[in-house]
């Protein structure tokens, strides 16, 4: 058996496929961004706009957020000591557990070291303790739920991307004594669209099915405090369990779910990925703290990233770009190739020092590959004009078509 042959086909698939992916090397500046500096391929740090971060707000750069971590840091040092139940469930835990609890409107919360995790350990432990469940995912659901749903063992039901009388169908199908789960998110990220959560909640309340939401893209971004989409469409009472990410809106690193007090605890007392795992650190959680206590009182930075989407959006559309017309913070600009989409993403780096990474498979389905912006509360219109004129002399130059 020779495994170096293996492992060097398997690698050379992703070359000729043009989605082999590439990490690129920064650092952002603290207190400066979207500003960073980028070490790929030049004689030191080369400046440039970063414009694919998750980190939606900017609150991993927010003053208070920074200054929570640096005080957390002095006064319990760097690590959690352990997993929850031996050494690292710190009063940062519970008071962060609480804190996310409240913002959904739940009785608990459990925290987990990343949205991931968060999603498979929930979503297998809940299916495994449900005698015969059948589980109802979207077709776009994120990976980490589907690795969940696989991991459960159980049944599942694929029910086509937003399309509820197709859910119905296949929820009707089903035994009405079996246990049902619907898992489904609120912000789909790589199309930016947002799914009819009352519409699903009413087929849930029909055929007697538990409800899981994935808020990982709308925690922070959305509600009048940040709840997510089903806090702005009042809907977070009519889901059972809402999962949502520390790392991206909140801007620091983790994952948790909410919801009635006795899930929380079957989770908490049968989930391996929460039981057997170090706890996040408390600098950490303390930074979370400060960022989800601030988002709860001030919108000013959800109203400065939802200008700046759509401003880019238009710029975009009006320079003939085929950028997605979604209704949410995300702009997704389609290619529908995986090695021009690389090729855009190189230029932009090395000719104009706009950073964004290029969309593949399997993110995406083979034929929608794209690249995905996300601007921030801090891209000014200026970078945001600078960037759509690069985009159209990369069209020209790669003899793309646009629109007229």
């Amino acid at each position: 058996m020779n495994y170096d042959q293996i492992f060097d086909q398997a690698i050379d698939r992703l070359h000729s496929e043009g989605r082999y992916r590439v990490f690129i090397e920064i650092l952002r500046n603290k207190g400066s961004y979207p500003d960073a500096r980028c070490f790929a391929g030049h004689n030191g740090p080369k400046p440039i706009t970063v414009w694919c971060s998750n980190d939606y707000l900017a609150m991993g750069q927010h003053p208070k957020v920074v200054e929570a971590m640096e005080e957390a840091l002095h006064n319990v040092g760097a690590g959690s000591g352990g997993t929850r139940n031996i050494g690292g469930n710190t009063h940062y835990h519970i008071q962060l557990e609480q804190e996310l609890a409240d913002l959904h409107g739940k009785e608990g919360a459990l925290l987990f070291t990343s949205g991931y995790v968060s999603n498979d350990a929930t979503l297998s432990t809940l299916a495994k303790l449900l005698p015969g469940c059948v589980i109802f995912s979207d077709e776009l659901n994120h990976a980490s739920m589907i690795a969940g749903i696989r991991n459960s063992g159980c049944e599942k039901r694929v029910w086509r991307h937003n399309d509820v009388a197709h859910l119905e169908e296949l929820l009707a199908a089903e035994d009405p004594d079996v246990p049902k789960l619907i898992a489904f998110e609120s912000v789909y990220s790589m199309d930016a669209d947002v799914a009819p959560i009352h519409a699903i909640c009413d087929l849930a309340d029909k055929y007697n099915a538990l409800t899981y939401i994935d808020e990982v893209h709308a925690v922070g971004m959305y509600g009048a405090r940040g709840g997510g989409i089903s806090e702005r469409d009042a809907a977070a009472g009519r889901i059972d369990i809402i999962e949502g990410t520390l790392g991206k809106a909140f801007g620091v690193m983790g994952g948790y779910i909410a919801a009635d007090q006795k899930i929380i605890d079957v989770i908490r007392s049968y989930a391996p990925g929460f039981i057997f795992t170090t706890s996040l650190s408390p600098v950490l959680v303390a930074g979370v703290l400060a960022s989800v206590r601030h988002l709860k009182s001030s919108s000013e930075e959800r109203e400065k990233q939802q200008a700046s989407a759509a401003t880019l959006k238009r710029m975009m559309r009006e320079a003939g770009l085929p950028v997605l017309d979604s209704t949410t913070h995300i702009v997704p600009l389609m290619v529908g190739d995986p090695v021009k989409a690389k090729r855009i993403s190189d230029i932009l780096l090395a000719e104009y020092g706009a950073y964004v990474q290029p969309i593949n498979y399997p993110t995406v389905p083979r034929g929608k590959e794209r690249l995905r912006f996300t601007p921030g509360p801090a891209h000014t219109d200026a970078m945001m004009r600078e960037l759509t004129d690069a985009l159209v002399e990369i069209w020209d130059r790669l003899e793309m078509r646009l629109a007229a």
